[in-house]
């Protein structure tokens, strides 16, 4: 009968050791910023098809040459000039017909394809148009999208976490005074993930080709969200 006798201070012990879990509320604020952006990604390039392979890529280098000459006289820096794919295939010719044992006869080479692209990064968009025009002009027949950017993204994004915060802030306010508690100090800030990609807001036709002029290009803006999640202690105010 002493065993419960000695177990029992133990366990009265771990009792008062053990602190109670104060009361939180948490709550998530987002802060979006949008921003015009400053530079653009194209990817451009030269697709050429000839019956040898060889003869498909003497043509596919003196176009690239050609464009990649273009490139730099328009203003961009060898840095923002990168070659992004480079392909060598034959060209297939299919038939309907069948041999004399009934077998779809196999397909025929008819010629080679050539494909080279760089990937460029315009950093004045106020050439963009330009860019576009001269590189087909010179010989770049595949343009495949125009992405915009904003350089110093970092500034853009500590704007937002500011706006996230006192987004948060604000919903603990309110939801403090509807319920008749009392905000305490701030447990935790937590980043929710990393920032959102930046989300394209055009504001009108993003590119339209001409020939007699420039291409016309509409940058728009980038949204940028960031979402903040802020745990705080509820002050117990009974005293």
């Amino acid at each position: 009968m002493r065993l419960p006798l000695t177990l029992a201070p133990v366990a009265l012990a771990a009792m008062i050791a053990t602190p109670a879990l104060a009361d939180t509320i948490t709550l998530s604020g987002t802060g979006t910023v949008r921003a015009a952006p400053d530079m653009a990604t194209v990817n451009t390039g030269v697709t050429t098809q000839a019956e040898t392979a060889r003869e498909a890529l003497d043509a596919n280098t003196e176009a690239m040459a050609d464009l990649i000459a273009a490139l730099r006289e328009a203003g961009l820096e060898d840095r923002d000039i990168q070659t992004s794919d480079f392909s060598v295939s034959p060209q297939y010719v299919y038939s309907d017909q069948r041999d004399e044992n009934g077998y779809t006869l196999p397909p025929e080479i008819q010629g080679y394809q050539v494909s080279n692209a760089v990937t460029i990064i315009v950093r004045d968009l106020e050439i963009l148009g330009p860019v576009l025009d001269q590189a087909v002009t010179v010989g770049a027949n595949t343009i495949n999208g125009v992405s915009f950017e904003v350089a110093d993204t970092e500034k853009v994004e500590e704007e937002a976490r500011k706006l996230a915060v006192a987004n948060a802030v604000a919903k603990a306010e309110t939801y403090a005074q509807a319920a008749g508690i009392v905000l305490g100090s701030i447990e935790s800030i937590t980043e929710v993930n990393a920032p959102q990609p930046p989300i394209p807001m055009y504001r009108g036709q993003m590119m339209e080709m001409a020939a007699d002029a420039s291409v016309p290009v509409e940058a728009g803006e980038m949204a940028y969200s960031i979402t903040t999640t802020i745990s705080w202690e509820i002050e117990d105010d009974r005293n």
